[in-house]
């Protein structure tokens, strides 16, 4: 087949979060079952002084209509792992600091959503599927019914579109229908939603499939409290709906070869992983006691992600043999929430505010356990990571955390969850885990178990190419 994979970001060139590795890790997997897809992303800023310019080739130009704009469009091609990527090019639209946040967000990705469609020329590949994600290009279906069908080459292509986050939708100003989209009389009700325009509903609307990235969130979508507004358009729509858990890029995430660890280690050499806990430890400054678990987070310090839980009862987790590190940064009162715990408990608790790969890497191998209970999360990586490293996830059952982590019984399953968004259920998986730990037979096994679950993007890249199968 070919495939067409559009996103706002894709390691390695630009990336943010969780959809940038989706991008970089499952066109890789399509390759790698004989398929030829392609990735498209904008042309930021960013990329321009870094090496991966070297890499790039000036392909050519084009215009795109934007209602009664006219905007260029250029086309740059890169091959990198093996995978060819195209970089839509306009200085006014993407030469910036970061990739989100301007005020003109929904004129810039209507325009790089229209400019993949009449790039596709200059690419020289006309796919079988185009695979559009999350709702920065939620309006290439849109486009593609509205202004390409009446072209030959575009007649036969059907679309995909995967919702990573259903909060953000890009919900802008119902004007924007006419003074930018420019869409034809009749074709406003796509996207209109609760008097303004919804790109993402156009999304839902406009695609042959609409995919989530875990079997849990396409049905916790058709409830209010995790849908955001759209369950009763998802309802109606939920014959297209599938859910497909996304995977983690095993190469990348691996403990044998990791260059960040302090020792690299697998589930054969599991002795050599307590060399992890003592080198995190001492880099920040705590100190280490085999018979003390260690809890990591690494994580958005907001409350989607259940900071809210962790506050009402960190102190009780404290005051246990245990010792506390979180990677992250957000929401202002949580950053001051934890460097105030540091100051009170230096010798249990360390807060990293801000982000690096590398400490992160060094808190999923050097940590014992993985606390991650979200309020919703769509799929989630970091419990696959922290399981591949070793540390045993603690999450609410919840999205892809209730489809990747199977409550350990003593013999079967690879961590400990709790079901209702409480601080006190969240407080009693803890202490589960935290009795666990004691047993260190039972804990070698769940370790074990974690370790040897297959979280590959195969098995994913899989079930896409039977619902891009399945669209007739």
């Amino acid at each position: 087949m070919k495939i067409l994979f559009v996103a706002s970001e894709a390691g390695p060139f630009a990336r943010t979060g969780g959809l940038g590795d989706v991008a970089a890790a499952l066109p890789k997997a399509f390759k790698a079952l004989g398929h030829d897809v392609r990735v498209v992303i904008p042309y930021y800023k960013q990329i321009i002084p870094s090496q991966y310019q070297n890499l790039m080739s000036y392909e050519g130009s084009t215009f795109v209509d934007l209602s009664w704009r006219r905007q260029y469009c250029g086309v740059f091609k890169a091959v990198y792992d093996g995978i060819t990527y195209y970089f839509i090019d306009n200085e006014y639209y993407f030469k910036r600091p970061g990739l989100y946040g301007d005020f003109d967000d929904g004129e810039r990705f209507a325009f790089f959503s229209k400019a993949v469609l009449e790039s596709m020329p200059i690419m020289d590949f006309v796919p079988d599927i185009i695979h559009a994600n999350d709702w920065q290009t939620a309006l290439i279906p849109v486009f593609l019914d509205c202004f390409y069908r009446y072209s030959k080459e575009y007649q036969k292509i059907k679309t995909v579109f995967t919702i990573h986050n259903i909060e953000f939708q890009g919900k802008y100003n119902k004007n924007l229908i006419y003074d930018i989209l420019g869409l034809p009389y009749g074709a406003e009700s796509l996207v209109e939603d609760s008097d303004c325009v919804n790109y993402m509903k156009g999304g839902i609307e406009s695609a042959a499939r609409v995919t989530t990235v875990s079997e849990t969130y396409a049905e916790e979508l058709m409830h209010p409290f995790y849908s955001f507004g759209l369950d009763p358009i998802l309802g109606n729509r939920k014959f297209k709906m599938r859910g497909v858990i996304n995977g983690i890029d095993t190469v990348l995430y691996d403990p044998k070869t990791d260059k960040a660890l302090f020792k690299n280690y697998d589930v054969k050499s599991l002795a050599d992983r307590v060399e992890n806990k003592k080198g995190l430890l001492e880099m920040l400054d705590l100190p280490f006691d085999p018979e003390k678990p260690v809890i990591g987070m690494v994580t958005r310090l907001t409350e989607q992600k259940g900071l809210d839980l962790v506050a009402a009862v960190i102190e009780e987790i404290l005051s246990a043999n245990l010792q506390f590190i979180v990677l992250g940064k957000g929401d202002w009162k949580y950053e001051e929430m934890f460097r105030s715990l540091e100051g009170r408990y230096p010798k249990k608790l360390k807060a990293v505010i801000g982000f690096s790969s590398d400490i992160a890497s060094k808190i999923y191998a050097g940590s014992d356990m993985f606390l991650m209970p979200s309020k919703f999360e769509p799929c989630g990586l970091s419990q696959m990571i922290a399981m591949r490293y070793g540390s045993i996830p603690i999450v609410r059952e919840t999205g892809g955390l209730k489809d990747s982590v199977a409550p350990f019984d003593g013999e079967k399953g690879s961590g400990f969850t709790f079901k209702t968004y409480n601080s006190y259920d969240m407080l009693d998986a803890v202490w589960r885990a935290f009795g666990t730990y004691q047993d260190q037979e039972k804990w070698q096994k769940v370790i074990t178990n974690a370790m040897n679950e297959d979280f590959s993007w195969e098995k994913s890249a899989k079930k896409y190419i039977e619902i891009y199968k399945d669209i007739k």
